[in-house]
């Protein structure tokens, strides 16, 4: 027996249920952990032994959402949850969409993809926008998918130096700021991503 399937038989046996978040990053693993409670033993991929790159080709966020999830399925036996997030443009027809996080080219950084952004909608009126997140979640075989959406628009400069990507030009409907200038706790109780995770955590408490 190699190590990844005496990884998986070990984790099995343990008395939480044990979920992988196909994620490297440990803070977006404990949000979701303390979200869960007891009931469920979070871990991310590094937890698991899993070095390599997953590779995101699918055209969709559900699909590159469900690509990661299937690997650690496929690949160490335990059951998973994966996101992809898009920025949706009204008047981009929804671009850039699943290319979100490359908008600008394979490599390269949040400044040059809302750089990139801005100067797309330059004599836009229409700058109407949503973030939306997708999680794929499969345990036992069976897989579900849920979805959190922000609604908002793009503002004419980037403002606020929290958050990351491109927080500084998305003002959410109803608010006056960029998701960059308002608190942490404040960005959750409203975003994309922590309605999806909201989302989630109900479907596994109640499953």
């Amino acid at each position: 027996m190699d190590w990844k399937m005496e990884n998986a038989t070990r984790m099995k046996s343990e008395k939480k249920r044990v979920l992988v978040f196909a994620t490297h990053n440990a803070n977006k693993a404990k949000e979701v952990q303390q979200m869960l409670g007891p009931t469920f033993e979070v871990k991310t991929l590094n937890d698991i032994g899993c070095d390599e790159d997953i590779p995101e080709t699918a055209n969709t966020l559900e699909g590159n959402a469900r690509i990661k999830a299937q690997h650690v399925v496929d690949n160490y036996g335990l059951d998973c949850f994966a996101d992809d997030t898009g920025l949706e443009v009204q008047a981009l027809e929804g671009r850039p969409g699943v290319h979100t996080a490359r908008y600008a080219g394979p490599q390269a950084s949040a400044s040059d993809n809302m750089a990139k952004l801005l100067n797309a909608l330059t004599d836009a009126e229409d700058r109407v926008a949503q973030f939306r997140t997708v999680f794929c979640i499969v345990r036992a075989g069976k897989e579900a998918f849920v979805e959190g959406v922000c609604r908002g628009h793009i503002a004419h400069e980037k403002s606020g130096v929290d958050g990351f990507g491109y927080d500084p030009v998305f003002i959410p409907e109803g608010m006056d700021c960029t998701f960059a200038e308002m608190t942490t706790e404040a960005k959750n109780a409203v975003s994309h991503r922590g309605k999806a995770v909201r989302f989630m955590v109900n479907t596994l408490l109640e499953s």
